[in-house]
């Protein structure tokens, strides 16, 4: 579209030229007249986009006293190629024959010596016929491309739809298998742990117990919730989970089971995607303490320096044989990715005591 648009000014000033030298070419020193009349029509064919019908009725003197004939094709042509009216096409084709025709009466009837002329009659009625012709065309082209843009839209708003349907029975078999085979499962855990709570009579079980049903209590929440928002793809938005900040990492570590130290302070001016990331790394952490080190102390140490934050996890050794328990890493790849996106970094490793470390570097975005 803009490539067309560009040349139009070019396409114009050319047909002018052509125009003009058909001007010169016809040129009869008997009839100053018909060449200036040829002229103005030339000229007038730099605005032809703009008033198709005034340039049209600027050559129809042209055609009617000169015999050059391209300006008033191309002005033919214009209001071919721009008007839907056929009434409108077959009146102009009327006047430029007419015009053409009213040559005649200047060189008397015809006999063998005007051939000539009614051939060079003949010659401009079948190119403003051709023009007629060729704008029609042109106008059916634009609107055949029109047609197939209009197709090609709806086969893609169409593939769009067929996607968004797919995504939501997978969406909707995903949410029933997390309600009829997750919840199912965590709910048997909260049972368990209520009843080992009220059947026990050593406090430390009683308090484990305790924890584990809040815990999976709070997961259940968490899941009928994600299985509303699962079941609702297509619909209204529905609202997410609040999402925590670094009020709520004194709560997550009280909850977690494991002896923690926290050190440094909260910085709470921080930007709700930097403790987002934070509170997240926080708890990714402790859930790997709890699994591949039972009876590991943690050390989580924050640090500020000007633009920088820093979260240093730290876990001692196992201290009690570990559980063989399934785990895919998508935690850490998860972390990983959340981190790049705030354009830090996060790095994991053992530590010299045989411990494991995850250190978490992020800029200080101001909220």
């Amino acid at each position: 579209m803009k490539s067309g648009r560009t040349s139009a000014p070019f396409v114009d000033a050319a047909l002018v030229m052509v125009a003009l030298l058909d001007a010169v070419v016809m040129t009869d020193p008997d009839r100053p007249y018909a060449d200036i009349v040829a002229v103005v029509a030339a000229l007038a064919l730099a605005v032809r986009r703009r008033w198709p019908y005034l340039v049209f009725a600027l050559t129809l003197p042209a055609a009617a006293v000169s015999p050059a004939s391209a300006a008033s094709a191309v002005a033919l042509y214009t209001v071919s190629a721009t008007t839907r009216n056929r009434r409108t096409i077959a009146v102009c084709a009327a006047l430029y024959s007419l015009a053409c025709i009213a040559q005649l009466p200047d060189y008397g009837f015809p006999t063998a010596a005007h051939v000539e002329l009614l051939v060079s009659l003949g010659y401009n009625i079948a190119t403003g016929a051709a023009a007629i012709f060729l704008g029609q065309l042109v106008q059916a082209r634009r609107d055949l491309q029109q047609r197939l843009a209009e197709i090609h839209q709806a086969r893609e708003h169409e593939q769009q739809l067929l996607a968004q349907t797919v995504l939501a029975k997978e969406r909707a078999q995903l949410a029933r298998e997390m309600h009829d085979v997750v919840s199912h499962q965590v709910s048997l855990i909260a049972v368990q742990a209520g009843a080992l709570q009220v059947n026990t009579s050593d406090p430390d079980t009683k308090t484990t117990a305790k924890t584990i049903r809040e815990l999976s209590v709070r997961t259940l929440d968490e899941l009928r919730h994600m299985v509303t928002v699962l079941r609702a793809s297509g619909t209204a938005p529905t609202e997410l989970t609040p999402q925590p900040t670094l009020a709520g990492l004194g709560q997550l570590i009280a909850n977690s089971g494991i002896e923690t130290r926290l050190l440094g302070d909260l910085p709470a001016d921080i930007s709700a995607a930097t403790q987002r990331a934070i509170y997240r790394t926080v708890q990714e952490a402790l859930t790997n303490i709890r699994k591949h080190a039972p009876g590991a102390t943690a050390t989580i140490h924050i640090q500020r320096h000007n633009a920088t934050i820093e979260v240093a996890i730290t876990n001692t050794p196992a201290t009690r044989p570990t559980q063989p328990l399934p785990g895919a890493r998508h935690g850490l790849i998860g972390l990983r990715e959340r981190t790049e996106l705030l354009g830090g970094t996060i790095t994991c490793g053992p530590t010299a005591g045989n411990g494991y470390q995850i250190q978490l570097r992020l800029p200080t975005t101001i909220h």
